[in-house]
């Protein structure tokens, strides 16, 4: 996967062959905020200054940017996987926070952040 970070914002970049161009819109937001370029070096730059831009029209408009990730996670499992990951948790002397943040990151270190 190519991904590209910048000041807390991540972004994945695609290639459109028939228009020669390379192209990405920042993860992880609401707001829809793209960019494109026809070389790697400008791409850069145009992510740069697509987050820069979106930095400065939020504080424009007096609203807060969105941030990616606010680090709380909720979401719904099987009982049964729930009842497997409470118990490895308590086996391992952690809570299931603990056991959970540390499963995802293992997990989520097998893909790139970008940068």
């Amino acid at each position: 996967m190519n991904t590209m970070a910048y000041k807390g914002y991540s972004a994945r970049i695609e290639y459109d062959d028939e228009d020669g161009i390379f192209f990405g819109k920042i993860a992880g937001i609401a707001d829809g905020v793209g960019f494109h370029a026809d070389n790697v070096a400008d791409l850069r730059a145009a992510f740069h200054e697509a987050v820069e831009d979106y930095l400065e029209t939020c504080a424009k408009v007096g609203k807060p940017p969105q941030k990616p990730y606010s680090g709380r996670v909720m979401f719904r499992v099987d009982p049964e996987v729930h009842r497997k990951a409470a118990l490895a948790a308590e086996l391992s002397g952690k809570s299931l926070n603990q056991w959970a943040e540390e499963v995802l990151a293992r997990a989520a270190i097998r893909q790139p952040e970008g940068g």
